[in-house]
């Protein structure tokens, strides 16, 4: 095997395996303080720490890069999958069928983006691993156009008075159902997703009836009792649907794979809540191969299979039928909730660096940030209140994208009353604040927890209380209570059992539920980084799977550093944490 051919087959596998294990989160670490250090620290902090990322990776893709694309040019790819593939096993970088699975899901994507993305191999390198800041390239910069209307006075909310109506909102997120689960196997396989079968070697545990903390998915009889638990006990007006049902078998997922999830899943919900309307996002494990989502410009590959499936599952959950053509041309659309209270769902997918065909042309693709000013300006006009929901956190977005999102909710911090998140996992939140007066909060971001339990996490769910129906309400949140199914317990006694974790306001000694109240919060927390409100709120973080002894010095800079930032690569967002001060 010549050097150059073995320097374009590691880049390739680095470029499979970002995917991987990015999204099947095979993370081999013995604590979840230890993702915490190496993952919160590393993606909050390191733009305020150093230039660029220093990791071999940037050197050998700043080498191999122009070697593949040169081998692409003069037509020596034509056995590059068997040569991948035997790379892949030699090196033990994955066992053969999973090796097999990743190179042929993501073959076709990463050899396009070489061949027709207008990126030189420094850009490329930049974006794909972070080698260096996307800003300090023009090529990714790009700017959205706001109307020609001053920005409004700021008005931030007040209290409602304490006997005025209120909203109950559930809000579910990352089920990721494994329909292959199988109680008795293999948590600790050499897969990235386990509890799908083996026998566990004498002494090691085995997959639990309900599940399990390992690097494994939901079994689907575990997401139903949950979804019925709920449905029997909680009193809701409405639902936040923010994404991911298949499981994270990633490397081996199919257009029919991703339909039956989404179309069995959703039918558990039509029925057990019948009456209720979801408001849904579309989260990056609904496509296959994930987190690609093709722009109208890519010819060799289309998402309409999917927005297809889409429209009719949502509008079958409850959304008003006008909303189909807008979800058909890309997932994302516009309703009303209740009158002056309208919804927004975006398609948070055309944002990540996970989702490479953004590599050939990242600019607002579909014109979505464009679309939402434009809604964001009609309700501004007409005096409506805005609730954004979608899968990817804005800060999880290319540097552009990210920035002027960021742009886009301080310029309507009065319309907006509230943003709804998931794909963390995790149980986390984001202040946003003021461009110009960088201490002053303007927005909140909720990143909820997830039903899954992938990884070391127990299922979660949250309800929201809000300012309700009636003339002149804010509709901002007032509280939210969190709920968590003790997985350790569900398996030792055979029965799931539900904890009511935590009240926001309680629990946090907090007196609203308001962007300056969260900013309040945090000072509280920096003040006193290593004392009790950051050990419970890692405690929240990791949904009770563990308290915040385990979560040293690092660890506590990282997450608040992760609630203090709202955009990508944020080089100052951190800077107080970091000094002390």
């Amino acid at each position: 095997m010549s050097s150059p051919t073995t320097l374009l087959y590691i880049l390739f596998y680095h470029c499979v395996t970002f995917i991987i294990l990015i999204d099947a989160h095979p993370i081999r670490q013995e604590t979840v303080e230890q993702m915490v250090g190496g993952l919160i620290s590393l993606d909050a902090l390191q733009w305020s720490q150093r230039s660029q990322i220093e990791l071999p990776v940037c050197e050998l893709c700043h080498m191999a890069v122009p070697l593949a694309r040169l081998l692409i040019e003069i037509g020596e790819m034509d056995e590059l999958e068997t040569l991948l593939t035997d790379f892949c096993v030699d090196f033990k970088l994955f066992v053969k069928d999973i090796c097999l699975g990743a190179i042929h899901e993501y073959k076709h994507v990463v050899v396009e983006v070489l061949t027709k993305a207008h990126l030189t191999d420094q850009q490329l390198c930049a974006i794909t691993f972070g080698c260096e800041k996307q800003s300090d390239f023009p090529v990714f910069s790009w700017n959205v156009t706001f109307p020609d209307k001053p920005k409004p006075p700021p008005r931030p909310p007040q209290p409602p008075a304490p006997e005025s109506p209120k909203l109950n909102v559930l809000h579910l997120s990352d089920i990721h159902v494994d329909f292959g689960y199988k109680p008795g196997s293999i948590v600790d396989c050499s897969a990235p997703l386990c509890c799908r079968g083996g026998q566990p070697a004498s002494g090691n545990r085995s997959a639990g009836f309900w599940g399990d903390y390992g690097h494994c998915d939901l079994p689907q009889w575990t997401a139903k009792a949950i979804l019925q638990h709920i449905a029997d006990i909680e009193k809701i007006d409405f639902v936040y649907y923010t994404g991911d049902l298949p499981p994270h078998d990633v490397w081996n997922q199919s257009r029919e794979d991703q339909i039956y999830s989404i179309n069995t899943i959703n039918q558990w919900l039509v029925d057990l809540f019948p009456n209720k309307i979801f408001y849904s996002a579309v989260g990056n494990h609904e496509a296959a191969p994930c987190n690609l989502y093709p722009t109208p410009s890519i010819r060799s590959d289309n998402i309409s299979w999917l927005y297809e499936v889409l429209a009719d599952s949502w509008i079958k959950l409850g959304l008003p039928n006008d909303t189909r053509d807008s979800i058909l041309r890309g997932a994302f659309y516009t309703t009303i909730i209740r009158s002056g209270f309208r919804l927004i769902s975006l398609n948070m997918n055309y944002c990540p660096k996970e989702n490479y065909w953004l590599y050939i042309n990242s600019t607002d693709p579909l014109g979505q940030l464009q679309w939402l000013i434009q809604w964001l300006q009609y309700a501004e006009d007409q005096g409506e209140k805005v609730h954004l929901i979608g899968h990817h956190p804005p800060q999880d977005c290319l540097t552009a994208f990210s920035w002027n999102f960021h742009k886009i909710i301080n310029r309507y911090e009065n319309t907006i009353a509230g943003q709804f998140y998931g794909h963390r996992h995790n149980d986390e939140f984001a202040v946003v604040y003021d461009e110009v007066d960088t201490k002053r909060p303007v927005s909140m971001m909720y990143i909820g927890p997830s039903l899954t339990t992938e990884s070391f996490l127990n299922p979660g769910y949250r309800i929201f209380s809000m300012d309700g129906d009636y003339p002149g309400s804010s509709y901002w949140v007032l509280d939210h209570r969190t709920v968590i199914m003790n997985l350790t317990a569900a398996n030792m006694y055979n029965t799931t059992i539900f904890v009511d974790e935590y009240n926001a306001r309680d629990s946090y000694q907090m007196k609203n539920l308001f962007p300056e109240d969260w900013g309040d919060l945090i000072e509280r927390m920096q003040t006193d980084i290593d004392g009790p409100l950051m050990s419970l709120a890692y405690t929240h973080y990791t949904k009770s799977y563990q308290n915040g002894t385990q979560c040293d010095h690092n660890c506590r800079q990282g997450l608040l550093c992760g609630f203090k930032t709202s955009r990508s690569e944020d080089l100052h967002a951190c800077d107080s944490i970091l000094s002390g001060r």
